[in-house]
């Protein structure tokens, strides 16, 4: 049976990080806990030029680090994550491999000038934390607006979108967990 290890990359607010934990466990039906004592300092996946962080970096951090581990990790952070070819991303994952990061960063409405609501972007960073871990289970962008596995490119299209898997993208990650 697999397990999800979620590793703080720091900064990131810990009562965050704490606060996925029961959706991870209720949606996955996997063991998944938090390791304070990995936490990661993103420092080297800084890009000047970009003022942003490397999330591919991060991933590349993840495999040496947790080489031997044998469930999934799921990086969670607070910094502004990009890779490359895009202007920023939510989070990253290894499609169909055991790492992800993800990031709170622009899942915040203060980033938009908005006032702070610690309950939407606490739901925001559950969905995408599963949607990262989606694509650790094999599972690529699903058609259906309201599964958890839609592409967004916004954050007025993770609140569109449901915390769960749709039916079909469930079945295909029950039977990958329970491999």
């Amino acid at each position: 049976m697999s397990s999800i290890l979620v590793v703080p990359v720091q900064p990131c607010d810990n009562d965050s990080i704490s606060a996925i934990i029961s959706p991870l466990n209720r949606i996955f039906r996997i063991p998944a806990s938090v390791d304070s004592e990995e936490a990661i300092d993103p420092s080297f996946a800084f890009d000047v030029y970009r003022n942003q962080f490397n999330s591919s970096a991060l991933i590349a951090a993840f495999i040496q680090r947790f080489k031997n581990n044998r469930g999934k990790i799921i990086g969670v952070t607070s910094v502004d994550l990009f890779v490359p070819v895009l202007t920023y991303v939510f989070g990253e994952a290894q499609l169909d491999g055991p790492f992800a990061v993800v990031s709170a960063h622009r899942l915040d409405d203060t980033l938009y000038g908005l006032p702070a609501n610690p309950a939407l972007l606490q739901e925001r960073l559950v969905k995408e934390a599963v949607h990262e871990l989606g694509h650790t289970f094999g599972l690529v962008h699903c058609p259906d607006y309201r599964c958890v596995m839609h592409s967004s490119t916004a954050v007025e299209e993770i609140d569109l979108k449901s915390e769960i898997f749709c039916q079909t993208c469930a079945a295909l990650v029950k039977a990958d967990a329970l491999e």
